[in-house]
């Protein structure tokens, strides 16, 4: 059985890591490459680098941080954000990036999957995938921050990057993100069913035990978290030993 990973993520903007409820409501708590490096040192198996406002601000992520982060940090980096080419996920490579994380662009153009994964690696391709309830048993992707609501099923979609060459995919819950209530359980069981590439679960961490939940009663392969690793209420090796206690296997 794979071990399963453990992700902090960095959500940037203007150059700060923000944190909000529901993508509204942001406030500072820290510096990227101080952050990376803090987690690394935890033991986290990635780091998340996401430019939360590039896509919106029609901009490409900030490489400049993304580099000084790189060197930061000796595990994993998977930046996002405003990637919109296949140059542009080049670019990212080249300051630092392990993994490149698509999302609106892969919607508008769904050929820059399959394009980069052919040039780099479909190891190198995260599909982002930021969706909301119906309300009636599935999901709506929406693009832009989560401003745009796109009309696509998320499962689908899913499946469909997969098909395209992504080698991974970072589903984030818009109804959960930031609450702590827990990951979106049926979310996160549906698309990891669906596909047959690594889910990283995102949204709605407040607590080892929520991890523990996503890792008991779906397929996911990694958890990612922000806001208990910001506070200071978990370090990942806290959340790693807590896991391992109840026989779950974690590098």
């Amino acid at each position: 059985m794979l071990s399963k990973r453990i992700i902090p993520c960095l959500d940037v903007k203007n150059g700060k890591v923000v944190k909000g409820v529901n993508f509204l409501n942001l406030r500072d708590v820290g510096s990227p490459p101080e952050l990376a490096e803090a987690y690394g040192e935890q033991g986290a198996d990635e780091i998340a680098f996401l430019d939360i406002a590039a896509s919106l601000e029609y901009r490409q992520t900030t490489l400049d941080l993304v580099s000084e982060t790189s060197e930061r940090v000796f595990v994993p980096l998977t930046v996002g954000g405003g990637i919109r080419t296949a140059a542009d996920m080049r670019d990212a490579l080249r300051a630092g990036a392990d993994k490149v994380s698509v999302n609106s662009a892969a919607i508008a153009d769904p050929s820059l999957i399959s394009g980069s994964a052919d040039l780099f690696g479909r190891q190198c391709v995260v599909v982002a995938i930021d969706a909301r309830s119906d309300g009636e048993g599935s999901w709506e992707v929406c693009t832009h921050g989560g401003t745009r609501p796109t009309g696509i099923d998320a499962v689908e979609w899913a499946g469909r990057a997969e098909d395209l060459g992504a080698g991974e995919i970072l589903l984030t819950s818009m109804d959960a993100d930031g609450v702590r209530d827990g990951y979106d359980i049926p979310l996160n069981e549906a698309v990891s069913d669906a596909v047959g590439v690594p889910v990283i679960a995102s949204g709605g961490c407040g607590g080892a035990e929520h991890v523990y939940e996503v890792f008991a009663r779906t397929g996911v392969s990694a958890a990612l978290a922000a806001s208990i690793f910001h506070s200071g209420e978990w370090t990942v090796g806290g959340v790693k030993e807590y896991l391992r206690d109840r026989g779950v296997e974690v590098r």
